[in-house]
């Protein structure tokens, strides 16, 4: 884990609701040496595991997703809530714990076989990351990890996630 990405993460307590602790992660985004770092540590470590697309989950995962693209030589995908792209898509809807989602991506962003990694900003509950897993898996993708800036490991979202999964910072609890 990198102490300088968890030291600039802004805790939030009572955010959205009371009783949360928010982990606000834009001041890792501001930080010039905080986004070079974050990029460097995914980066070093998908450099050699021939991903071939890097997908990005609405919306901050486009931020580290693009960057870390760039940074191995693989394409990026965007996977994003149904009605935002404009090209025929393809869709997984999964359960909310009030109803239902749905992530889409374009039908042709991956390839049967291809080796993705999926990243986001931030692993919770893990019900979105999973949703686009499932979608990947059912364009025939190969999803080699499931990446994430933090994983708050108290909420057990990577027992929802088939692939490995890593995380740079992880939070147990409230502190």
């Amino acid at each position: 884990m990198s102490e300088k990405l968890k030291s600039l993460i802004r805790d939030i307590p009572d955010f959205p609701i009371p009783g949360i602790m928010f982990r606000d992660i834009t001041p890792v985004i501001e930080d010039p040496e905080g986004m070079k770092e974050t990029i460097r540590l995914f980066a070093e470590r998908y450099k050699d595991k021939g991903i071939q697309k890097v997908v990005g989950i609405e919306a901050r995962g486009f931020i580290f997703g693009g960057a870390l693209a760039c940074a191995i030589g693989a394409g990026f995908v965007l996977v994003r809530k149904k009605g935002k792209l404009p090209h025929t898509t393809i869709q997984h809807t999964y359960d909310l714990e009030y109803g239902t989602d749905t992530v889409e991506m374009h039908i042709d962003s991956v390839e049967k076989g291809e080796k993705v990694l999926v990243i986001d900003d931030l692993l919770a509950t893990g019900g979105t990351a999973n949703a686009a897993i499932e979608l990947l898996t059912k364009a025939g993708a190969d999803v080699v990890e499931a990446a994430f800036l933090v994983e708050l490991d108290f909420l057990n979202g990577r027992d929802k996630l088939a692939p490995p999964t890593f995380s740079l910072v992880h939070y147990d609890g409230e502190s």
